[in-house]
C-alpha cells in the first residue's frame, strides 16, 4: 500500500515548501521523500510525519490516522 501524500498535501492546503519552511526540515529533503516512489521498504518516515504535524501543529499521531483513514492507496 502506498500514502497519496500529494493528495494529503493539496486537500490540507500544504505545499512542500510551506512544510520545510515552517517545520525547519530542508525543501530538498521533503521534496525527495515526498515524490520518491514508495514501497513496503519505504514508506513515510518519522521526519515527514514529524514535519507535517509540526506545519499544522497537531501531534504526530493525528496525521499518522488520517493518512491511514484517508490517504492509502492500493
Amino acid at each position: 500500500m502506498r500514502i497519496d501524500i500529494k493528495g494529503y498535501l493539496e486537500h490540507n492546503h500544504l505545499t512542500i515548501y510551506k512544510v520545510a519552511k515552517k517545520s525547519g526540515y530542508g525543501y530538498t529533503t521533503l521534496h525527495k521523500s515526498f515524490n520518491k516512489q514508495q514501497t513496503s521498504a519505504t514508506s513515510l518516515n518519522l521526519r515527514d510525519l514529524h514535519a507535517l504535524a509540526t506545519t499544522q501543529e497537531v501531534a504526530m499521531w493525528q496525521i499518522l490516522k488520517e493518512l491511514e483513514e484517508h490517504y492509502l492507496k492500493d
